[in-house]
């Protein structure tokens, strides 16, 4: 075997905690394990989606290459869909690529805007899938902290304000985010907004959970913003709001200007999607009813009961999205030792932050998407007993 050093562009790039806990949890067999480690949820894709999708297998047309760039029908549903969100016109045919997941979308999309060495503006905490994307397509992350409150979490905008800089090329934000829940204020687009455009980057907008929205929130988009339809690449993705983890289907809706070379991207790297997926996802977002409201009311009661079990601890609310963060070194513990704790004294799985930005480190994940209600119930006393804390 050849003894050759590690590649640098992984020299900054760790794993991300999910698999080590996934993978313990698995190994476990034990259906009484809360499974609060990972993004996934129990909740069923749209009836439609699974239809379409049974009757895409034997459809010769889904078991190609082609069309490269997706399935037309996919596109003009997922062009649509952007358009319908943000108030703005896209064209399907010029502005709308298919890709092979969202995550796999992001990637494309920084390969094709990034120079080495070029800087990215993300939140911290952020998904350390997204940070380690930038690092391999040569960037350099440049954190701005999200402020825990009561209420929930603020963005920094003084600190984003001086992440700005001459090197700054992409400003990558999700919203709401992962794994925090936060969830973009109209003030809060309007800095990134003037962010983008006094440093002239690209807003690359992960939008993958962009309507899991709680207390009564409303989609604020950035490209309807002034001046913000030009710079704002929107990637959005099946997995969550749809439900459909498995099928692996993204979209990437931007300026054709950037988008011709996303897509010289998208088919230099994974060539093309998954064939047999893409009519499924084209039928959820055409959907008279894709389940969305239905999915997001079942996630918000579940975040309600995590918050009121774990009430008077230092858990942060999320105002969006799957999961929420508790601060466990203000407990005087690690996260890595309180996940331990957890899985093996109260049968919790959740996964430490660590490599999840620079302040990300100090807090524990809880995914609540994944376990009804009434599994939920009572966790609040299995915390603080594994943790000590009465």
């Amino acid at each position: 075997m050849p003894q050759q050093p590690r590649v640098s562009r992984l020299a900054q790039v760790p794993g991300i905690g999910v698999d080590r806990m996934g993978n313990a949890a698995d190994a476990a067999n034990d259906p009484d394990i809360l499974r609060l480690e990972n993004l996934d949820t129990d909740i069923a894709p749209p009836q439609a989606a699974l239809d379409a999708t049974r009757e895409a297998i034997s459809i010769d047309a889904c078991n190609s290459y082609l069309p490269f760039l997706g399935h037309d029908s996919l596109r003009q549903a997922a062009t649509e869909h952007v358009s319908n969100m943000s108030g703005v016109d896209y064209s399907w045919k010029a502005e709308c690529v298919i890709s092979a997941g969202g995550l796999s979308g992001i990637l494309n999309c920084l390969l094709a805007m990034l120079e080495q060495g070029d800087e990215v503006i993300v939140t911290d905490p952020t998904y350390a899938g997204l940070i380690n994307r930038v690092r391999i397509a040569g960037g350099v992350t440049k954190f701005v902290p999200l402020v825990p409150t009561a209420q929930g979490w603020k963005l920094d905008l003084g600190a984003l304000k001086a992440a700005a800089s001459p090197r700054t090329r992409v400003v990558l934000m999700m919203s709401p985010s992962m794994p925090t829940g936060h969830v973009l204020s109209e003030d809060e687009w309007m800095a990134v907004a003037e962010v983008c455009q006094s440093t002239d980057a690209w807003l690359l907008y992960d939008a993958a959970m962009e309507r899991i929205l709680y207390d009564g929130r409303k989609v604020l988009h950035p490209a309807r913003l002034p001046g913000m339809r030009e710079r704002t690449v929107t990637v959005g993705a099946a997995s969550k709001e749809l439900r459909m983890i498995g099928w692996r289907v993204g979209w990437v809706v931007g300026p054709q200007m950037i988008m011709n070379d996303i897509a010289l991207v998208s088919l230099s790297n994974v060539v093309c999607q998954v064939g047999i997926g893409m009519p499924g996802v084209a039928a959820a977002l055409q959907a008279p009813d894709d389940g969305v409201a239905a999915a997001v009311h079942t996630w918000e009661r579940r975040r309600n009961v995590l918050l009121e079990e774990l009430e008077g601890l230092p858990v942060i609310p999320p105002h969006g999205g799957w999961s929420m963060l508790l601060d466990t070194v203000s407990l005087g513990i690690s996260p890595e030792e309180a996940s331990t704790r957890l899985f093996k004294q109260a049968k919790i799985a959740a996964t430490p932050m660590t490599g999840w930005g620079e302040n990300a480190a100090r807090y524990l994940r809880f995914v609540f998407s994944n376990e009804p209600e009434q599994r939920l119930e009572g966790i609040g006393r299995k915390v603080r007993n594994a943790l000590s804390l009465d």
